[in-house]
């Protein structure tokens, strides 16, 4: 293994951060307008702080959108990839980039894994294709390796830019991913294939609604200062109550790469939102870093939403906390980092 490389954790600096933009052909039809708005805030934020790439297949129709709305000279820091799209979550179908230990740009690597729909359960022909056409246009800062043998989602694992590579049992082993690879199997195939010294894997906090079987980014993330943010549940009577609490406690007993605690830091559950009978995925895990800011989901829930921002304020001080409301993402159950993918800059 090349020990050269690395995969940097999220607030490594920024070259450019990438949106997928939702258009009538995909599961957002009922509420385009509303998720529109939402795509509009997340681009206004992004282009504030850095580069901002657009995948679409309706390039002239969301140049539009986003002219009437960002301020004067934002364009500018917009590209545009136009291709045809599937769905909006960039997170899972992005490449993951790899940056070199000695700082040498020539090193950098972009891997396209092979996106499957969370397991087969959605059409992802259009989105697995979506790298090499990033690619293809010159896009792309570094050159793009295949990874097509290997599913993996970018929402499935978290970096600390250390060599520690997190994830969850109950997404990596799911069906439809990489059987018959077992968990020592698969954590050497992470290992070899992100360059990473080792792999935690976390086995609860299932978010009731969530259909990715598990993404460790709605859960627990990564920050600073051997620090982990994660979710908690006060609420005896919430059915998630136990399974949190044993999250909890496996990460009260972990210990960093030198055998120290991590830092813990706890974010609230957001109290249950429902849509047609149907709990979502709400959670305030699922923020993103970008240069110097952090975006973070709100629920219209203004206690809990003030005291995630100050906990995620806390993790990663000096940056500005931007705030986007998230509920009209939740319905396709993800959040604000589910539709993005950040590329570290050489």
């Amino acid at each position: 293994m090349d020990t050269t490389l690395y995969m940097p954790a999220e607030w490594h600096r920024q070259w450019a951060v990438q949106l997928t933009w939702p258009h009538e052909a995909t599961d957002w039809l009922p509420y385009l307008d509303d998720i529109t708005e939402t795509f509009l805030s997340l681009a206004e934020a992004i282009t504030r702080h850095e580069q901002l790439i657009i995948v679409t297949p309706h390039r002239e129709t969301v140049r539009t959108l986003l002219a009437r709305r960002l301020p004067a000279g934002a364009m500018e820091r917009v590209v545009w990839c136009q291709c045809p799209t599937d769905d909006t979550w960039a997170r899972d179908h992005g490449a993951i980039t790899l940056l070199s230990r000695d700082a040498d740009p020539a090193a950098t690597r972009l891997l396209d894994f092979r996106f499957n729909g969370w397991g087969m359960k959605f059409p992802a022909s259009h989105d697995n294709a979506i790298n090499r056409a990033l690619a293809s246009q010159g896009i792309f800062h570094a050159p793009l390796v295949s990874q097509d043998d290997f599913v993996l989602e970018g929402g499935s694992i978290e970096s600390d830019g250390s060599g520690t590579i997190f994830t969850t049992s109950m997404c990596l082993l799911a069906p439809h991913r990489n059987q018959p690879l077992n968990q020592d199997e698969i954590t050497e195939q992470l290992i070899t294939r992100l360059h990473a010294r080792r792999v935690v894997w976390l086995d609860h906090g299932s978010l009731v609604g969530d259909d990715t079987d598990g993404h460790i980014d709605t859960i627990v993330r990564c920050a600073p200062g051997d620090t982990l943010v994660y979710v908690g549940c006060d609420d005896t009577a919430d059915p998630q109550y136990e399974d949190f609490m044993a999250l909890e406690h496996q990460l009260q007993s972990l210990r960093t790469i030198d055998g120290q605690p991590y830092r813990l830091l706890r974010l609230p559950m957001p109290a249950a939102i429902y849509d047609d009978g149907d709990r979502l995925p709400a959670t305030y895990a699922n923020f993103l870093v970008i240069n110097g800011a952090v975006i973070v989901p709100t629920y219209a829930q203004p206690d809990n939403d003030a005291r995630a921002a100050a906990v995620i304020a806390e993790a990663f001080p000096g940056r500005e906390v931007i705030t986007v409301d998230a509920r009209t993402i939740i319905r396709q159950h993800g959040s604000i980092h589910c539709l993005t993918m950040q590329y570290a800059e050489m």
